[in-house]
């Protein structure tokens, strides 16, 4: 779909964060999903932000430390998936990338596959089985763009929830979300043929 991804009405939605769950700038680009998150779904008010991941992020199991990082230090594992509540609404938040000391932010497409994993895990629990709305994945930060590039990320993520929908329902509709510049440039025939080819055969 083109459009904003944090425009989208009745939808719960995913946001991808790095291992350490950081939140403020310069750790996160601004113009990132994620900062565009915490502008306008939080107004900028990070202090509230933390304290609501801090809380969700209670159960889940650190695997360590980042020495010398500013900001957030300590790491989950990749995959861990946080849903911040706001009415009926669910924020998905996705680890699938790795920060560094320097605060760079990394990932592989075998992180990026498991991380998918485990989200469809959390949106198949929360999501009351509602529309979901997801933005591609591997650019930005992640580094990934030579890697998976924008039609790619496209197909990595359907077959990604496809499979995992084949097992057990995950929710009603996944949308996947691009800005105009970024939809406008994708092989829209190309995404078609791929996703046609992923029905079952009759």
């Amino acid at each position: 779909m083109r459009g904003d991804l944090l425009e989208q009405p009745d939808s719960h939605l995913v946001i991808g964060v790095s291992d350490t769950f950081d939140t403020a700038s310069p750790y996160i680009a601004t113009s990132s999903v994620q900062g565009q998150f915490l502008q306008r779904v939080y107004g900028n008010d990070i202090a509230k932000l933390d304290e609501d991941i801090e809380t969700q992020l209670a159960t889940a199991t650190p695997i360590g430390t980042i020495a010398g990082k500013l900001g957030k230090s300590v790491r989950y594992p990749l995959g861990t998936t946080i849903a911040l509540r706001s009415n009926a609404r669910r924020y998905f938040l996705v680890a699938y990338t790795l920060m560094d000391a320097k605060s760079t932010a990394s990932t592989t497409t075998d992180g990026v596959w498991n991380s998918l994993s485990e989200l469809w895990k959390v949106v198949r629990s929360e999501s009351n089985g509602g529309r979901v709305c997801i933005p591609m994945i591997g650019g930005g930060q992640s580094k990934l763009s030579p890697v998976l590039p924008s039609v790619d990320s496209v197909r990595f993520i359907a077959l990604s929830f496809i499979l995992a929908s084949r097992t057990q329902k995950v929710c009603d509709e996944l949308v996947i979300v691009a800005p105009p510049k970024q939809y406008d440039a994708l092989d829209h025939l190309e995404i078609q043929a791929f996703l046609n080819s992923l029905r079952p055969s009759r």
